[in-house]
């Protein structure tokens, strides 16, 4: 009973990932073609696959950033929980 508790938990956990994942890219994909591309067409101009590159870099810096700060900063929490329990 356990162990199946413990499987349908992590199948939520990958689920809920995986939802936050594509809302990451989705949100990453209309932020960047609305800053990079200008005029629509049938094929990408250098200048906007540059600037379609360059803003995904600088979105996915920023989200792992402000994740590791938020990993860090709930590790820190639970340690501090910890230690007032004792």
């Amino acid at each position: 009973m356990a162990s199946r508790k413990e499987a349908v938990m992590n199948a939520v956990k990958n689920e809920i990932a995986l939802t936050n994942a594509q809302q990451l890219m989705n949100s990453a994909n209309e932020r960047c073609y609305k800053a990079c591309i200008t005029k629509p067409g049938t094929s990408l101009s250098s200048g906007e696959q540059t600037c379609l590159s360059r803003c995904l870099d600088r979105y996915m810096e920023a989200f792992n950033i402000v994740r590791r700060t938020y990993m860090t900063r709930l590790s820190k929490e639970r340690m501090e929980d910890q230690a007032n329990v004792i």
